[in-house]
């Protein structure tokens, strides 16, 4: 007689012992833009978590090899398109270093005052969808009300609504518009006036406190382990903040202004106050550019430039405190007019890999929030 197998078919995942695989994404409501979470499951609870990324790889650090060092300042704005100013920054930080450039000092406190209110417009999208994706709708309408008031004054001073392509090389494209400073500094105090709503009418909220406390919590040794950076790393207890730590453009200067806000508790609550906090702060920051600007004395913006710009033969490597965490560029040059390699370090990628740490052990139910909590762009992830 001839031996027989005796096996079980699951139905889903309800047959008990039996584990189900569960694609979340590429594009599904819970996922923030094409990324993919391939999720193992024993009934309701994650096993595993794999992020499965590169669909909205476009090879940006190879597109660099092939532009000029005036070119590559649109392709390194597009990659956390939310944080564009930011992204622009680093490179011309990078290159004005290679060239041992002096910037004007109306040039560093305006870029100050431009990468403060582009961490308020990066922090306000997320003040308001988190909030969204756990099922309070009203926090978005909000958010964006706030965010076209700054909106309203960073397209006025670039051109631009999201990718401004206001930094140069040696400074900024030009000088600000008459009273424009005075309609910025109105737009900061509305803002501040109105971001109380996110204190009251979310963090105030027991529903939203019982979704995000203890769900999700990030411990020190994983942030160190992943490279996790940004609000979540100091939600960790983290305490490392570039702009304090490493300071650049005028932050030196504003160590009385600048807080480095940090929770220990870890958890989706404490990303979202830390985030809520950074953004007051933020606010402040503006304010006080806003005042060393009125200050100054009138003065040139940038640096004048050869028609043919050449970085100096070596390497170098540029960081910066983007809203959503470590920004990098290292930037190698053989004396050309183009870089020899330019490879990115964004804050998304390593951020999201903790997935694969915080998932694990926890419900299908949870996932959306701490998903949400990651405060992560897609593009910045795939670059």
């Amino acid at each position: 007689m001839t031996p027989t197998t005796e096996t079980m078919v699951g139905v889903g995942g309800a047959a008990e012992s039996t584990d189900m695989v569960l694609n979340i994404g590429p594009q599904h409501p819970s996922t923030h833009g094409v990324l993919r979470l391939k999720l193992v499951l024993d009934g309701e609870r994650i096993i595993s978590a794999e992020p499965v990324i590169g669909y909205m790889h476009r090879g940006a650090e190879k597109l660099f090899e092939a532009r000029d060092y005036r070119q590559i300042i649109m392709l390194a704005n597009r990659h956390d398109w939310l944080s564009a100013f930011s992204n622009e920054l680093g490179v011309v930080l990078a290159v004005e270093r290679m060239l041992g450039m002096e910037v004007p000092e109306r040039a560093v406190w305006t870029r100050t005052l431009l990468a403060e209110l582009n961490r308020v417009l990066n922090h306000l999208m997320f003040l308001g969808s988190y909030p969204l994706e756990l099922g309070g709708i009203t926090p978005i309408f909000y958010a964006f009300t706030e965010r076209e008031e700054l909106q309203h004054v960073m397209e006025e001073v670039s051109g631009g609504r999201m990718h401004y392509m206001f930094n140069r090389v040696g400074g900024l494209k030009e000088d600000l518009p008459a009273g424009w400073t005075t309609r910025a500094r109105t737009a900061v105090a509305d803002v501040r006036s109105r971001m109380d709503r996110f204190d009251d009418l979310v963090l105030g909220n027991e529903i939203f406190r019982g979704r995000t406390r203890g769900v999700g919590a990030l411990t020190p040794e994983i942030v160190h382990a992943y490279g996790v950076s940004g609000p979540i790393a100091r939600a960790a207890g983290v305490d490392f903040d570039l702009r304090r730590d490493e300071p650049y453009l005028a932050y030196g200067e504003l160590g009385d202004v600048l807080r480095v806000v940090t929770r220990q508790e870890g958890d989706c609550l404490a990303r979202f106050e830390c985030l809520l906090e950074q953004t007051h702060n933020a606010l402040d920051l503006a304010d006080a550019c806003l005042d060393r600007l009125a200050e100054l004395a009138p003065g040139p913006i940038n640096q004048r430039l050869p028609k043919v710009l050449k970085a100096s033969e070596g390497h170098t490597y540029a960081w910066t405190e983007n809203p959503l965490g470590i920004n990098g560029y290292y930037l190698v040059s053989k004396g050309e007019k183009t870089p020899y390699r330019l490879k990115l370090r964004s804050a998304s990628y390593n951020n999201i890999q903790a997935l694969v740490e915080l998932l694990p052990g926890t419900l299908v139910a949870d996932m959306v929030a701490i998903l949400g909590s990651m405060f992560f762009v897609v593009g910045d992830i795939d670059k």
